[in-house]
């Protein structure tokens, strides 16, 4: 296959043209939860694990300081919105432009837990992870780090 044909086929394609950004403003809160909800939305549906951890996940970090339980879900519902309008690919790659790299790098392990969280990797999922890694920019050694602590967490 050749690399334009395989470039075609990833879901969170970088390819010519780019394409709008669908958001004109995110807070990096609201933009690091939009890459998390993508990754659990990855197989196609929500399980009651992954959306009870992701809650728990954004709801602990210091981005969401001060945000109440009903602010993070309303942030949830706004964003799956956008992510039933515009489709993955346009989704990421405008949350992804009001991240910081530390931020995208810390979103890519977040969504790697959640996706890992119901123990089971669908291809799906991991074809977003793959394609998640190259538009984050996280190297291959980091990644492979990542899946592996991540599969060993989500054993028990």
């Amino acid at each position: 296959m050749s690399e334009q044909q395989q470039s075609d086929e990833n879901l969170l394609s970088q390819g010519e043209p780019k394409k709008p950004l669908i958001f004109n403003s995110l807070s990096r809160a609201e933009a690091f939860a939009a890459i998390a909800l993508a990754a659990i939305a990855s197989d196609g549906y929500f399980t009651n694990t992954e959306t009870r951890t992701i809650f728990l996940v954004l709801s602990r970090m210091k981005l969401f300081e001060g945000y109440s339980e009903l602010q993070i879900k309303s942030v949830l519902d706004n964003l799956l919105q956008f992510l039933k309008q515009h489709g993955t690919e346009a989704f990421v790659n405008s949350a992804k432009e009001f991240l910081s790299p530390e931020l995208q790098a810390t979103a890519f392990a977040v969504s790697v837990d959640l996706v890992l969280s119901d123990g089971v990797l669908h291809k799906k999922e991991e074809k977003f992870l793959a394609d998640l890694q190259h538009v984050l920019g996280v190297s291959d050694e980091t990644a492979d780090q990542l899946i592996h602590a991540m599969l060993i967490k989500n054993r028990g």
